[in-house]
């Protein structure tokens, strides 16, 4: 059983998150013919202060 997480900054839409595991778990399916059914995602969502790029919070940086 595949099993893969995404973590992301929070602010993606409901519908972006949906595309991101119908497409991950499509990938898995022919990477590893394992069934659809049995592959595994989750997403993290991450709050941008808790998020740090170069030294400082994505908030910080306005991302």
């Amino acid at each position: 059983m595949p099993f893969a997480q995404i973590y992301i900054m929070d602010g993606r839409t409901d519908e972006q998150k949906r595309a991101a595991i119908e497409k991950v778990t499509a990938a898995l399916h022919e990477a590893f013919g394992a069934p659809v059914e049995n592959v595994r995602i989750l997403i993290h969502d991450v709050p941008k202060a808790q998020w740090g790029i170069g030294g400082k919070p994505a908030k910080d940086l306005g991302r």
